[in-house]
């Protein structure tokens, strides 16, 4: 199988999903939404990135990206998955013990790759971002996009904190 090239030599925003291990609902419990969102808040510090939007659904995560230097999204992802999985695992191990017995513990907890789509456009911006914060409404989760706690659609619609800063990125 031929390996996912990740171009990122060019200074565009990273629309980014990634998913749960077989799809597994890892996320359900809130508590693990927050290790998620606390470890993309501190590597977006860490490498200076900003986030225009992000959804945490129960077994996957959508994000929007930008980086100031190119090449950074292969290290931005390695590092947000590799340090959220460490701490979930623990996480699920230490306080979900009914989920945990369930779960082979050589498992990973995310799948191995990520998917970008490169926003070239104000357009494709807008497009992705109405398309994440819908996400919890076409599952069921939500009634309307703002309902959702794990997303950034209240900061878009309500100008209400999400826990995470967020920036538009033009």
């Amino acid at each position: 199988m031929p390996r996912q090239q990740i171009y990122d030599d060019e200074l565009f925003a990273h629309f980014v999903t990634f998913s749960c291990y077989r799809r597994r609902r890892f996320l359900d419990d809130d508590r693990c939404k927050r290790i998620v969102l606390g470890i993309l808040n501190s590597q977006l510090t860490l490498q200076s990135a900003c986030c225009a939007g992000f959804v945490v659904m129960p077994d996957h995560v959508h994000a929007i990206v930008w980086f100031s230097q190119p090449n950074q999204l292969n290290y931005f992802m390695k590092q947000w998955k590799q340090r959220s999985s460490v701490q979930l695992k623990n996480f699920i191990q230490e306080h979900l013990p009914s989920y945990a017995k369930h779960i082979d513990p050589a498992d990973p907890l995310w799948q191995r790759k990520y998917y970008p789509f490169h926003i070239y456009s104000r357009e494709k911006l807008e497009e992705k971002l109405n398309y994440m914060h819908l996400n919890p409404v076409r599952a069921g989760l939500a009634q309307q996009a703002e309902d959702w706690p794990w997303s950034s659609a209240r900061w878009y619609l309500q100008g209400k904190s999400v826990g995470v800063p967020l920036k538009w990125i033009d």
